[in-house]
């Protein structure tokens, strides 16, 4: 190898990630930007954590998307505003049709899920 046989870097912290899940042969713990070069513990586990975050997030945000062009939910959105589920298009359109009080409610239900669920393992 132009780098070097890898087996002689004993030392690197790197080496502190080669028994965690995912670190496969022949290429081991791969780590191209050097995001784990201090070797912190807590460093790689919180993203790790918020790689798998980000993950679930675009899997729901796909889903939200393809869903709706074949189906919709039954009955009112707001009974308050008088806005039913059918009201709603797909896509960007729905920030402005949406209430703004739903908005918020989304928003606080995620900032619940983010501190009181998907912080285990970190902390």
């Amino acid at each position: 190898s132009a780098w070097g046989d890898w087996a002689l870097y004993t030392d690197s912290p790197l080496r502190a990630y080669e028994n965690e899940v995912g670190v496969q042969a022949p290429v081991g713990f791969w780590d191209p930007l050097g995001l784990s070069a201090s070797g912190n513990s807590f460093d790689y586990k919180r993203r790790r954590e918020v790689e798998l975050k980000h993950g679930r997030v675009c899997m729901f945000a796909t889903i939200g998307y393809i869903v709706p062009e074949y189906t919709r939910l039954p009955g009112m959105l707001s009974p308050s505003y008088g806005v039913s589920f059918q009201d709603v298009p797909n896509g960007l359109g729905a920030l402005s049709k949406v209430p703004a009080l739903g908005w918020c409610q989304l928003v606080a239900f995620a900032g619940l899920i983010e501190l009181n669920v998907y912080n285990e393992q970190i902390n």
